[in-house]
């Protein structure tokens, strides 16, 4: 698809700092984190909505992957998921970890953006990555 920022990433056109890729997913943290750690997964075929996705069970088996290895990176216990997809035209899932006096309750507030420097970034991408087993 043309003008989708994800099929962009996924295809390198864009920088990302990914944290998993294998033949069917692309993972990544957001630019704009509700927390640190923040990660987005995608399907690297271009669907609209998670429910197109043709193998749904793989892709929440995948996302559970991820966040898992996001969990132990980050040392937390609290891990939320989220499948919302109308701000981006591609199928994404959001896996935000969870602090202690993070700023958003009960739910995530989705104004509490964190600002991450670029070289924290790229430290969280690899501590990610190498908890994804």
């Amino acid at each position: 698809m043309t003008d989708c920022v994800f099929c962009e990433l996924i295809n390198g056109e864009l920088p990302s700092f990914r944290v998993y890729e294998d033949e069917d997913y692309f993972a990544f943290l957001d630019i704009n984190p509700l927390n640190q750690g923040h990660t987005m997964v995608i399907p690297k075929r271009h669907v609209r909505w998670v429910w197109d996705v043709e193998d749904f069970g793989s892709y929440l088996e995948k996302v559970k992957k991820i966040a898992l290895g996001l969990k132990n990176a980050m040392e937390t216990d609290w891990v939320m998921m989220e499948a919302v997809g109308i701000d981006i035209p591609h199928a994404h899932i959001h896996i935000v970890p969870r602090y202690q006096g993070d700023g958003h309750g009960g739910h995530l507030d989705p104004k509490n953006i964190k600002k991450i420097p670029e070289n924290k970034m790229k430290a969280i991408a690899d501590k990610i990555t190498k908890a994804i087993k």
